[in-house]
């Protein structure tokens, strides 16, 4: 199941698109991916890959990009 919902979102393919050779009705791997996004998995897993690295000493810091971007929100009918 994991490895369906991470080719979906990796490839680009749509939920409908996903391979059959995976095993894994196209729903049953777009609920999981919405289930585990609610729970919270993806930043859980994220935040333990980089303890993981940064505990071997893989991580070099003085690499790190920061991106970000900001809108300005229009106000009523402007």
């Amino acid at each position: 199941m994991f490895t369906a919902v991470v080719y979906v979102l990796t490839s680009g393919c749509s939920w409908r698109d996903l391979p059959r050779s995976f095993g894994v009705p196209f729903q049953t791997a777009h609920r999981r991916f919405s289930q585990w996004t609610k729970a919270g998995l993806w930043r859980q897993l994220h935040h333990a890959v980089l303890d993981e690295l940064g505990g071997c000493g893989l991580i070099d810091w003085s690499r790190v990009i920061v991106d970000a971007a900001a809108v300005r929100a229009k106000r009523g009918d402007r």
